[in-house]
């Protein structure tokens, strides 16, 4: 019973995944779906069609087969001089709750994400626990079941109480056998996720909430693939500032465009904390293509020519289009930096072009 129980459960869990990459990009341009999520698992509403069921139980007005409705009408279904036909599906919503992890695999299974191959020598170490020997005490939960056997079994035949035509084996105290263990450091690759975004008067409430989504779908995924991750936020107009999560998607600012600020600001929490043989590290930045100046570009294509495309696994710039933006930055890195491989780019009209975007940014595997 219990494992057909589980081979149910098994088979429903397929059946929500392949809802859930069925509909994905649905739910990758959906804000319903950040909000909510919890500490470890998020929601997802998927819909599904409630089947009818018999209940047991008595029943002191009516004999079998007896009671409100006519001849013909199917079991469970409304009738009545009431109801009306009509040629819509009847569905409900049902909550699905999935772990980080297993968005993340969906998400890489849907847009053919590969893994990602983590660059520099030096890494992170962790403790975890290793088993590597057997004892003669410990928890009942490590107790090695064919250790014990086999030692119980060994004791019987030496005493001369094992009987081949009744072969019994009842361990004592003294036949238990434990598994042993001890800490060993584990290599963790460690990465950092910088953030940068424009919050000048062209970004309006649309392209903030694109880049929110995008952000939250970059951060699954990348979680996934790295054990260590820090999260870094710079918004800038005129003038860069590093802010939390939740001033960086809800600051409302005005005023005019100097990119160089922003990538200053990241070059300088680079130098300072985050070194390239240490560290993998992904720089992020979104604008709507506007900038304050032709020097101010040329400031911006040697920052990232000699200091931040050398020290990242990738640099992603995401151009969000607005009716106020020019889109003439994206233009001047296309032209210009071309033949880097480690820059990336990509137009994001609106949110239907969210899943595209991301695969551009995440689809090299860097």
């Amino acid at each position: 019973m219990i494992l057909k129980i589980e081979q149910d459960l098994s088979r429903f869990k397929e059946i929500v995944r392949g809802r859930i990459k069925k509909d994905l990009q649905k739910f990758i341009t959906k804000t319903e779906l950040i909000g909510k999520k919890g500490k470890d698992l998020v929601s997802i509403p998927i819909p599904q069609i409630e089947i009818p069921r018999f209940i047991f139980g008595d029943n002191q007005k009516n004999g079998v087969g007896q009671g409100e409705g006519e001849a013909g009408e199917g079991v469970g279904q409304e009738g009545g001089a009431g109801a009306k036909a009509g040629d819509a599906e009847g569905q409900h919503m049902m909550e699905v709750e999935l772990s980080f992890e297993e968005l993340a695999q969906i998400l890489g299974e849907t847009l053919e994400l590969p893994k990602i191959q983590p660059k520099g020598e030096n890494e992170l170490s962790t403790e975890r626990p290793k088993y590597t020997g057997i004892g003669m005490a410990g928890p009942e939960s490590l107790r090695h079941f064919k250790r014990t056997y086999r030692q119980a079994l060994r004791r019987q035949i030496a005493s001369g109480t094992y009987d081949p035509k009744n072969p019994i084996i009842i361990p004592v105290r003294e036949d238990r056998r434990y598994r042993m263990w001890k800490q060993q450091p584990k290599q963790e690759c460690k990465a950092v996720i910088i953030y940068m975004m424009d919050v000048s008067g062209s970004m309006g409430n649309e392209q903030k909430e694109i880049v929110r989504l995008e952000a939250f779908w970059i951060d699954t995924w990348l979680r996934s693939q790295y054990s260590s991750i820090e999260m870094r936020y710079i918004i800038h107009d005129a003038v860069a500032r590093e802010v939390d999560r939740e001033t960086f998607f809800h600051t409302r600012e005005s005023g005019g465009t100097i990119i160089s600020s922003a990538y200053k600001m990241c070059v300088q929490m680079i130098h300072e904390k985050y070194n390239p043989a240490d560290w993998n590290i992904y720089p992020f930045h979104f604008s709507d293509g506007d900038n304050w100046s032709a020097n101010d570009t040329e400031e911006c294509l040697t920052l990232l020519k000699n200091e931040i495309l050398p020290a990242s696994n990738v640099f992603c710039y995401g151009q969000v289009e607005s009716e106020y933006g020019s889109g003439q930055f994206l233009k001047d890195l296309n032209e210009k930096l071309k033949d880097d491989e480690q820059l990336i780019t990509s137009r994001i009209p609106n949110k239907d072009a969210i899943p595209s975007s991301i695969k551009d940014f995440l689809g090299k595997g860097k």
